[in-house]
C-alpha cells in the first residue's frame, strides 16, 4: 500500500469515535489492520470491546464512511473482531488510570462536574420529565451531560430517553447507552420486561455505588440524578457518596406538594449540602384565548424558595416556573423531550431558561487544593 494513502485512511479512522466512550478508535486501539487492494478497495479490521457490542452497526458505518471520503478509494469492507482480555485491561488502563475500581470520580477533590440531585416531596410533580429535559437542554449547549436515574423502586428515565439498548461492560466497567448526547444508566435496563425491584436499603446504596464508580461516565460537565420522592435511602446515600451534589427541588403550586417540598430541600440542613434552587412545574395552563388557568394554585414555588432560603440561612433562587403542556407528556411517552420536538413552545423555553440558569453557575471550589505554598524566607 502506498505510504500517504495509508496515512490519510489512518488519518480518516482518527476521526470516528467509539459511540460508547466517545474517544477515536484509533486512540482506543480498535483499528487491528488496514489493507489495499489493487483496485482501490480497503478492508479495515476493527476490534469491538465486546463480543455482540450494540453499537456495531453504528460504528460500521462511521468506518465506512470516513474512509469513503478518502480519494482513490473505491469501496470500503469492515471486519469486525472482538478485543482479547489483555487488550480490554489495557484499555481499561488507559481510561481510567490507577483509580481503583470502586472509586466515584464525582466525590473527589479535582472534580470539576456539576453534579445535581433533582430531589421532590411527592410523587407525581413532574420530577424525571423536567430531569431529562434539562439535560437535554444542556447537552444541546454543547456540555458533556450524565443522568443516573436513581429511582430504583419507580424508574422512567429510560422510556422518557428513548432508550432501549442495554449497557455493556469492559473489564469491569459499564459504557452507559447514549441518547440525545446524553449518557445514562438506570436499573431499568439490568431489569427484564417490567419486573419491580424489591430491594432493601443497603442494596439501594450498592446500586447507586456502582452507577457513580462501575460506570464510565469519561468527562462530564453537569451529573443530573433523579431521586425517588421523599427523604429516604437513596437521598442519605447520595449525601454519603457524592457529598458536593447539590439539590434542586421540584415542586408545583400545590399546599400540599409545596409543604413536602419543604421537607425534601430540609434534607440539606443535615447533609450539609447546598440548595441550587427550586423549579416549580404545572404552574399553569395556557387557554386557546392567552389566559392563563392555574389548575394548581399559585405562588408555591417561591414559597418553597422562601421557607429553604429561611432554614438553611443560603440564598435559593426559584429557577422558573414550567407551565403544563401536553407535548411534554407526550414527549416522555415517546422518548422525543419536548425541548427537542417543540424548542418554541413555553415549557420548553422555560426549561432552557433553568439548563442557562445552571449551565451558568460556577464551579465552587470547596474542598479543592489551590496550589498555594508558604513562599521561602
Amino acid at each position: 500500500m502506498p505510504q500517504p494513502l495509508e496515512s490519510s485512511i489512518r488519518a480518516a479512522l482518527a476521526t470516528v469515535n467509539d459511540p460508547e466512550i466517545g474517544k477515536p478508535i484509533t486512540e482506543l486501539g480498535m483499528v487491528e489492520s488496514v489493507a489495499v487492494s489493487e483496485d482501490g478497495s480497503v478492508t479495515v479490521g476493527v476490534l469491538l470491546t465486546v463480543a455482540g457490542c450494540p453499537m456495531k452497526a453504528e460504528l460500521t458505518r462511521g468506518v465506512t464512511e470516513a474512509v469513503s471520503r478518502v480519494d482513490d478509494v473505491a469501496r470500503v469492507n469492515v471486519e469486525l473482531g472482538v478485543m482479547s482480555d489483555a487488550q480490554r485491561g489495557e484499555l481499561r488502563q488507559m481510561l481510567r488510570g490507577d483509580a481503583p475500581t470502586n472509586e466515584i470520580p464525582f466525590a473527589q477533590p479535582g472534580s470539576r462536574t456539576r453534579v445535581y440531585a433533582v430531589a421532590s416531596g411527592k410523587g407525581g410533580v413532574g420530577k424525571s420529565s423536567v430531569t431529562v429535559n434539562l439535560a437535554v437542554a444542556l447537552a444541546a449547549k454543547g456540555l458533556s451531560v450524565g443522568v443516573v436515574d436513581a429511582d430504583i423502586y419507580g424508574f422512567s428515565v429510560p422510556r422518557m430517553l428513548g432508550v432501549t439498548g442495554k449497557p455493556t461492560q469492559v473489564d469491569q466497567m459499564i459504557m452507559p447507552p447514549i441518547a440525545h448526547d446524553v449518557k445514562v444508566i438506570s436499573i431499568g435496563m439490568f431489569t427484564p420486561g417490567n419486573t419491580a425491584v424489591v430491594w432493601r436499603g443497603p442494596m439501594l446504596h450498592r446500586a447507586l455505588q456502582q452507577f457513580l464508580a462501575d460506570v464510565f461516565w469519561g468527562d462530564l460537565d453537569v451529573l443530573l440524578m433523579d431521586l425517588p420522592p421523599g427523604t429516604g435511602d437513596i437521598a442519605i446515600s447520595v449525601a454519603q457518596l457524592v457529598p458536593s451534589a447539590e439539590l434542586l427541588v421540584v415542586t408545583t403550586p400545590q399546599l400540599a406538594a409545596r409543604e413536602v417540598a419543604e421537607r425534601a430541600g430540609s434534607i440539606a440542613l443535615q447533609t450539609h449540602q447546598q440548595i441550587v434552587g427550586v423549579v416549580e412545574n404545572m404552574s399553569w395552563l395556557e387557554l386557546p384565548d392567552g389566559s392563563r388557568m392555574e389548575l394548581f394554585g399559585a405562588g408555591g414555588g417561591q414559597a418553597v424558595a422562601d421557607s429553604l432560603a429561611a432554614s438553611t440561612g443560603t440564598k435559593v433562587p426559584l429557577l422558573g416556573q414550567i407551565p403544563i403542556d401536553q407535548t411534554v407528556r407526550e414527549g416522555g411517552d415517546s422518548g422525543l423531550p419536548v425541548i427537542l420536538t417543540n424548542p418554541d413552545s413555553a415549557a420548553a423555553a422555560a426549561i432552557g431558561s433553568i439548563a442557562d440558569a445552571l449551565a451558568q453557575r460556577q464551579t465552587s471550589l470547596v474542598g479543592r487544593s489551590l496550589g498555594l505554598a508558604p513562599a521561602s524566607r
